[in-house]
């Protein structure tokens, strides 16, 4: 069995991930708050930003983790095709899960359904993910940790839509997403540690890119969207700032009447 090294770079790597997945989430809350508070199309452009920064901001965490990803007496390369595929996925599912809440009459059933399917899409993207390491040697799962994450994205998944439909409060969307930082987290090493790896040494080259080549500039460039879609939210003005700038116009068109 080769050793595993979940994070050869010390802290960095894990406080990295833990912070792209809390800004992907308290950006992914506040976009769901933007979105109930409106309708039409506002609604459904507020859910799509909620959906991209919470999918991005999970996924990132990951492959920023994976950065710090090591087996002694192999190289690790990843499989370019899969790992955007696992993007992909991340995406598609969180977007269900958050239009699901968005637009459903019945909030409590589509919490429900909402959370089991973001949940199961999030541990769909882990283990994409994962299938992408390309190494010399065997990669095993123990099922009762793979179970354990799995549910720990389920649960994750539905704290996450419960807490857009019910806080609203941008120190109440703070502490939510620290919780749900360290939940997305919790999944991704819960998951992580359940791998196994039988090591065949080879001097054969690996196919795919290594984290370096790839998956580094990704989440450079990922991270960036979400920094930059952080400050355009909060430049934007809410619905009770829209109203209070209407309100504050009308007596003065009416004294200019």
């Amino acid at each position: 069995m080769g050793h595993l090294d979940h994070a050869a770079f010390g802290w960095l790597t894990p406080l990295l991930s833990y912070v792209m997945a809390c800004i992907g989430a308290a950006l992914g809350l506040r976009c769901t708050v933007r979105a109930l508070a409106a309708t039409g199309r506002s609604r459904r452009n507020w859910l799509f930003t909620a959906a991209s920064a919470i999918g991005t901001g999970i996924w990132t965490m990951h492959f920023v983790a994976m950065l710090g990803f090591r087996v002694s007496g192999t190289d690790i390369r990843y499989d370019v095709p899969l790992t955007i595929l696992s993007l992909l996925v991340a995406m598609v599912v969180v977007c269900a899960g958050v239009f699901a809440v968005g637009y459903s009459r019945d909030r409590n059933r589509a919490l429900l359904l909402g959370g089991l399917t973001t949940g199961l899409g999030v541990a769909s993207m882990h283990y994409l993910g994962m299938a992408a390491v390309r190494l010399h040697g065997h990669v095993r799962y123990d099922p009762v940790l793979v179970g354990l994450s799995v549910l720990i994205a389920v649960v994750a998944a539905t704290a996450a839509l419960w807490a857009g439909l019910n806080i609203k409060s941008p120190l109440a969307v703070t502490v939510a997403s620290l919780v749900m930082g360290a939940a997305v987290s919790s999944m991704h090493y819960t998951g992580m540690f359940a791998v196994g790896v039988q090591v065949n040494p080879a001097d054969d080259a690996l196919p795919g890119a290594t984290a370096m080549q790839f998956i580094f500039p990704l989440a450079v460039g990922l991270g960036s969207y979400l920094f930059i879609t952080s400050a355009f939210v909060a430049l934007s003005p809410t619905a009770d700032e829209r109203e209070a700038s209407a309100s504050a116009q009308r007596p003065v068109e009416s004294a200019a009447h």
